[in-house]
């Protein structure tokens, strides 16, 4: 942030020392250094709060995505449904109706003839 180097910090300790005096410089140091504390955590917390926002911000957009995404989906299956249910339709209308099923193989006969037989 400051660039201040060890002489220029050597300087402004001692005009310090002249101008405020040897008894408040303890003081005013402790006063100063509570005062930086305050600041550096304010500004801790403001960066705190920044990156929370942009995480917020990044993970509302993938929301988005995912939801964009859910919806391409959803009318994609919804299309590929109606077009099988037409298929269906059109074979179905398209097909003889079929008269109804006898069995063959006279399975019907040998269950109609068997209570007869245990008699």
């Amino acid at each position: 942030m400051f660039d201040i180097g060890f002489s220029e910090l050597v300087v402004i300790l001692v005009v310090a020392l002249i101008v405020i005096g040897p008894e408040r410089l303890p003081k005013v140091a402790r006063t100063l250094g509570f005062l930086l504390g305050r600041v550096q955590r304010y500004v801790t917390r403001v960066k705190v709060d920044i990156q929370r926002e942009m995480n917020l911000a990044e993970f509302e957009k993938a929301q988005a995505e995912m939801k964009e995404a859910a919806r391409t989906l959803e009318r994609s299956v919804s299309t590929q449904a109606l077009k099988v249910q037409q298929e269906v339709n059109s074979i179905a209308a398209a097909a003889p109706a079929l008269p109804d099923a006898q069995p063959e193989d006279g399975a019907a006969d040998a269950r109609a003839a068997s209570p007869a037989k245990l008699q």
